[in-house]
């Protein structure tokens, strides 16, 4: 079974190829299919995000498609950034602008209202663009008041691990890939992804 994850963000596509490595899939990514479409994601939902990056991709590439969305919710700010994770402060990916007006949305607030958890859907389409498997994936913890760590990505150096204290900035990668929302989502997913495949070695034709 060969598997696309469908994602351009060289560190997601790293921490997925990595959690994924293990399965019995041939795995690539679209760096590997420059024809991929640039799926808009105009959801209201991550799982929404989620099952239209993986039927639009299948469907142009004709492959199976791994896609997934994820983001950061603050439950004291309405549940902000979630779906504009990415983009929320006006430009997709800059990380810097991101924290920042998350700090300062935060900043009025007293301490005990600085919880937050990430988020993560991933949704599998088969060739024909038909989604057939979804999962979901959280991690609780809180955002400090200032920037600690330069691992991960995203809000990483600002959400804090309570059991240990840490930022998933100052986590190795190994600790931040046993705790992660895309972790979890994942290992969820290995049961459907396993049973796929089986599937799949079953309808192949024996040569």
């Amino acid at each position: 079974m060969r598997l696309v994850v469908a994602t351009r963000n060289v560190k997601k596509k790293q921490e997925l190829l990595e959690i994924l490595g293990d399965l019995p899939i041939e795995l690539e990514d679209l760096s590997q299919h420059p024809q991929a479409p640039e799926v808009v994601e105009d959801g209201d939902t991550f799982e929404a995000n989620a099952r239209k990056k993986a039927t639009e991709t299948a469907r142009v590439l004709g492959q199976w498609v791994l896609a997934e969305d994820s983001g950061l919710v603050a439950p004291a700010l309405g549940g902000r950034p979630g779906v504009y994770s990415a983009r929320y402060a006006g430009r997709h990916g800059d990380d810097d602008a991101n924290n920042a007006r998350l700090l300062a949305e935060l900043a009025p607030l007293a301490d005990d209202r600085r919880a937050a958890y990430y988020v993560c859907v991933v949704a599998v389409a088969d060739p024909q663009g038909e989604v057939r498997a979804v999962s979901e994936g959280r991690c609780h913890g809180e955002i400090v008041k200032e920037l600690r760590g330069t691992n991960g990505f995203g809000y990483d150096p600002l959400f804090l691990i309570p059991e240990y204290q840490r930022t998933f900035g100052e986590l190795s990668p190994r600790v931040k890939r046993a705790l992660s929302h895309r972790a979890r989502a994942l290992e969820q997913l290995r049961p459907r992804l396993r049973a796929l495949l089986a599937t799949i070695e079953e309808s192949t034709p024996k040569r």
